[in-house]
């Protein structure tokens, strides 16, 4: 067997690679850790439901650290997580990360997909379940769940170690930077607490919190965890934080005195802000903003644009 040496060579082709992704993708990682006091702000996206890229510029503008683009929100068909990614860094001015569930591929498919990410020079993931499919999607649809999310967080792992799900040798390795969910609002905080445990084990870089609206629940789970583990929680945090739309969907709990807010009127802007400040103030200073959802999936980023512009100012 002949082994390729020189610019043919796999280890010229993965230093071209790497160096391609370090001068085109921060990761959430790198951006953490020279922050330097500075909040870091994450936006969430959702791609569209067809061939339209007029939302792109709309969510750049926006102002975030990172655009989150999520991964088939509603179970419903949208542009693949990777490729709307792709396109709203296209041009080097705004940093990305993709959502992937294992929820709907298997694990050959998966790991072809994170390939092509890859090679599009896409640097952060954040790894989930995705929705679970009821009876009646089932009718349509097959569950497949080849990799729960902690399974899949190992296998990128490996695949930065230069293997695959099989256990052979790649031709070069990922350099994923592998992010995972919390959900604090779940009514086992032990659980949940053990279930971030494994996520840390297993190799996730930093995390995702569900959107909640008291900081106590923040609190809660934080302790839990130092109860638990002896320790403080290992990774960053970004810290959902919903603006509230009258009559948009809710994620999560919304307290009942924001609601009569909302309906007598206040701004779910100002709502956020006061909200936003209320984090930060409790060093929760890592934030991930997700903008109202409007009836029929639509998504309002003037509100977080906004929403950052008034809390910078």
């Amino acid at each position: 067997m002949v082994v390729p040496t020189g610019r043919d060579s796999p280890a010229c082709w993965s230093a071209t690679l790497a160096s391609c992704y370090c001068t085109t993708m921060a990761t959430v990682s790198q951006k953490y850790a020279e922050r330097a006091g500075r909040p870091l702000f994450l936006c969430d996206f959702s791609p569209p439901r067809g061939a339209d890229l007029s939302t792109v510029e709309r969510v750049k503008q926006v102002g975030a650290d990172f655009v989150c683009v999520a991964y088939s929100p509603g179970k419903s068909v949208r542009a693949d997580s990777v490729a709307m990614a792709h396109l709203i860094a296209d041009g080097g001015d705004q940093d990305v990360i993709f959502n992937l569930a294992g929820r709907d591929m298997n694990r050959l498919a998966i790991q072809n997909h994170l390939l092509g990410a890859q090679l599009l020079g896409l640097a952060n993931l954040v790894v989930l379940q995705g929705d679970r499919f009821t009876a009646r999607d089932r009718e349509s649809v097959k569950d497949v769940g080849d990799y729960q999310p902690t399974e899949l967080i190992q296998a990128i792992g490996a695949m930065n170690e230069g293997l695959d799900f099989r256990g052979l040798r790649l031709r070069a390795p990922t350099t994923f930077c592998t992010g995972a969910v919390i959900d604090f609002s779940r009514g086992d905080v032990r659980q949940e607490v053990l279930l971030a445990q494994r996520k840390v084990i297993a190799g996730a870089d930093y995390f995702i919190a569900q959107a909640f609206y008291e900081v106590e629940v923040a609190h809660r789970f934080l302790q839990a965890y130092r109860d638990e583990t002896g320790q403080e929680f290992p990774k960053p945090v970004f810290y959902g934080l919903q603006i509230l739309e009258k009559d948009g969907l809710v994620f999560g709990d919304v307290p009942e005195a924001l609601r009569r807010d909302l309906e007598r009127g206040r701004s779910g802007v100002e709502i956020a802000l006061e909200q936003l400040h209320t984090f930060v103030g409790n060093g929760f200073d890592t934030v991930y903003v997700v903008p109202p959802i409007l009836r029929g999936g639509r998504r309002d980023y003037k509100a977080a644009q906004d929403l950052l512009a008034a809390f910078r100012r």
